[in-house]
């Protein structure tokens, strides 16, 4: 009974047209027609079914994951697609070389012919998603333990995928909601021939670089194009020479107006990960213990990264798609603590929970079902809290270094021997692959990258080393004041200085007749080796133990929320499947005294340029377009070509790429970030400051057409003006 009326709450809070909170919430399109009245009521002025129709085709065929972590949109009937610069940039980095560098100076196609295959580079497509919670839930009773629920639940999955995806070309997942209390199946197409169309250079596609990122004013093109190809009966294909562009059941057409303050607009993507349900135990760990220390360790890395690349174009290439993602984390997190700490959420968060209680406490069946659940939360968070900031450490700074990620290379060899029992060949054989790979490691001008580890190993394990394993990890505490004199950085230095993997003779040497015995004698693996051995061998079983009883406890009290406000509708946490969000375009206050307006234009990148710093380069064509307004039809009302705007929709990780549409549907700017006052959204979300940024799809096309003179590409769309 209890699993059902679980169910059943879930269901009602879903599918009743209740009111939600402005602007905030992340919809599933399927059950998009319930949204309807409101998103019109804001201004759209076409249906639930123009966004989300299984039977037609709709605006969910044009939209697809991009990679592993993005969204893009089609833009033409011959499979182009949009998505950011930023979700492009390693497969640009990858077609690059210091002669051809297509990461600094752009790259266009000006036929199919000149497009570059982006090797491990795919999209998926949805076909259709469906609610299969029932279906996996059957057998489900109270009376099993969470593991045993969990793997009734793993068995009726592969069950359910495996009916769906037989005899097809489909591939499909089964992806939780409010913490298992819901599964939705995705069917999906996935199409690994995709090639790089389009890239503007980095002074525009990514002007403002880390200085701006999660900032608002913005005046980044962060745009990049692709194309999908497939066989010549239209279904995924690995790459050939023989295979045709895709042709999409929808792309999306193209408005040249743009939007104004309070116009309607929403966002049709796949937003990564939010926790709008976290405790307040939760939420205390990430603002004061967790982020703080992911900040201050990644800071460290990057003044490394950051000094090594003003060295030379081979060092700014060599590091820069490792610096955009270290430092987009980085930057994320200091936002997300001012904005956690400027809405006292923690405070909010144990007001509710009291308030919680209070209501759980009311009546005995209450009492039976949600009593005692804050209480619980309280001590499983208390137990697991220095073991979570173990894994953290392990991820942050044991393995931030590439000396400790080739140790762990190491590592992986000797765990497979003690698993398999492999003889002595088949161990020679596992070295000789890591061999194989660190030859090339080497070959790429390890002469200065070594001096680049060595400084990013010792200051991140140096910081590692006072702030947490001198009181938490023995050998490395004996190590330091044993052997020398208590100072963690000249330890350190000794590690890495005798390490076999600093050098490569002595690499070469060591994995060409590899002896288990031999490597664990080497400093840098019987550090990691002790450390891998304290965080994943005893304490990551104590953890995942731990977040089982703290998943049960929140599958309960999601429903206890949902209970105790019945007359509240709540959108499911993102989890990186299809959702809409939707909002205004609308300005916002950051602080007293200040106020953001929605649009910049480029008149503010001639104001940002400044030569002497890389982010705010501006390219010497662009400024000439600029010098003689020679705009074309990209043009806003005022004469300007608008380059970014906000609106209220929310967004997350994941959203980078999403196609930001009117409220006809057309396509009016590419998602590329949120400002940083509203970065803890993921957790607790303000209307007042929280926006998302975007591209204009007008900057865009400027570039494309006056720019890169890529007229070819700006035919093969559909602009609506």
């Amino acid at each position: 009974m209890f699993k059902k009326s679980l169910i059943l709450i879930i269901a009602f809070s879903i599918l009743s047209p209740l009111v939600s909170r402005a602007d905030e919430g992340m919809w599933l399109p399927l059950l998009l027609q319930k949204r309807e009245a409101d998103m019109q009521k804001k201004g759209m002025k076409i249906s639930a079914k123009d966004i989300y129709d299984v039977n037609n085709s709709s605006l969910k065929d044009a939209v697809m994951l991009f990679g592993g972590g993005c969204t893009g949109e089609f833009v033409s009937n011959e499979g182009l697609l949009l998505t950011n610069h930023h979700c492009g940039y390693g497969h640009i980095v990858a077609q690059s070389t210091v002669e051809r560098d297509y990461l600094t100076n752009g790259f266009w196609a000006f036929s199919k012919q000149e497009e570059l295959p982006c090797k491990g580079l795919s999209i998926t497509l949805l076909a259709y998603m469906e609610d299969v919670t029932e279906k996996v839930l059957e057998g489900v009773t109270d009376k099993l333990s969470e593991r045993e629920r969990k793997a009734l639940i793993n068995a009726n999955i592969k069950l359910i995928i495996a009916d769906v995806t037989k005899d097809s070309h489909y591939k499909a997942e089964i992806k939780p909601f409010y913490y298992g209390n819901q599964y939705f199946l995705y069917v999906n197409e996935v199409f690994t021939d995709v090639r790089l169309v389009g890239a503007p250079p980095s002074n525009i596609g990514k002007f403002g670089g880390d200085t701006d990122n999660w900032m608002w004013p913005r005046h980044t093109g962060d745009f990049s194009m692709f194309r999908v190809y497939a066989s010549k009966d239209n279904k995924p294909a690995d790459y050939s020479k023989d295979n045709i562009p895709f042709t999409p059941k929808k792309f999306m057409k193209i408005n040249l107006k743009g939007l104004n303050e309070g116009d309607f607009t929403f966002v049709f993507g796949y937003p990564g990960t939010t926790q709008q349900f976290l405790t307040s135990h939760a939420v205390d760990r990430i603002a004061n213990y967790e982020d703080p220390a992911r900040i201050k360790l990644r800071r460290e890395r990057l003044d490394v990264y950051n000094h090594a690349m003003n060295q030379s174009p081979d060092q700014r290439l060599r590091y820069a798609a490792s610096v955009a993602g270290i430092a987009n984390g980085w930057k994320k997190w200091m936002g997300e603590v001012k904005g956690l700490k400027r809405m006292n959420s923690v405070e909010r968060k144990i007001d509710f929970e009291n308030h919680f209680n209070v209501w759980a406490n009311t009546t005995q069946q209450r009492k039976e079902t949600y009593g005692g659940l804050i209480e619980n939360f309280e001590k499983l968070y208390a137990e697991k809290s220095t073991i979570e900031m173990s894994y953290l450490y392990l991820v942050e700074a044991v393995l931030a270094s590439d000396l400790m990620k080739n140790g762990r290379s190491i590592l992986a060899i000797i765990d497979k021997t003690e698993r398999n029992n492999l003889s002595k060949d088949a161990i020679q054989v596992e070295a000789d692959k890591v061999l194989e790979r660190m030859n090339s490691y080497f070959a790429n001008d390890y002469v200065n990258h070594k001096m680049v580890d060595k400084e990013i190993f010792v200051d991140v394990m140096s910081t590692y080393y006072e702030d947490f394993a001198k009181t938490n990890s023995l050998l490395i505490k004996e190590k330091v004041d044993n052997s020398f004199s208590g100072n963690a950085r000249n330890y350190f230095n000794y590690v890495y200085d005798n390490s076999f993997l600093s050098c490569q003779k002595a690499t070469k040497k060591t994995l060409k007749k590899f002896r288990i015995k031999d490597a664990l004698s080497d400093p840098a693996i019987e550090l990691l080796s002790a450390v891998w051995g304290d965080v994943i061998g005893k304490d990551m079983p104590i953890l995942n133990e731990i977040d089982l009883q703290i998943d049960s406890l929140y599958r309960h009290y999601v429903v206890g929320i949902m209970d105790m406000n019945s007359g509240k509708d709540f959108y499911p946490d993102a989890n990186l499947s299809l959702r809409v969000a939707y909002g205004n375009i609308k300005p916002y206050k950051p602080r007293d005294g200040v106020n953001y307006f929605t649009h910049t234009t480029i008149k503010g990148i001639m104001e940002k340029e400044n030569p002497d710093i890389y982010d705010y380069v501006v390219e010497k064509k662009l400024k000439e377009l600029y010098k003689t307004k020679d705009y074309g039809r990209y043009a806003n009302a005022d004469g300007e070509v608008s380059v970014c705007f906000i609106a209220s929709n929310h967004t997350t990780g994941g959203n980078s790429g999403s196609p930001v549409l009117d409220a006809n549907g057309h396509l009016v700017g590419i998602n590329f970030d949120r400002n940083w006052e509203g970065t803890m959204s993921d957790i607790m979300y303000d209307p007042d400051q929280c926006r998302n940024i975007s591209i204009d799809i007008r900057y865009c096309l400027f570039i494309i057409d006056k720019f890169a003179g890529a007229k070819n590409l700006i035919q093969e769309m559909t602009i609506v003006e």
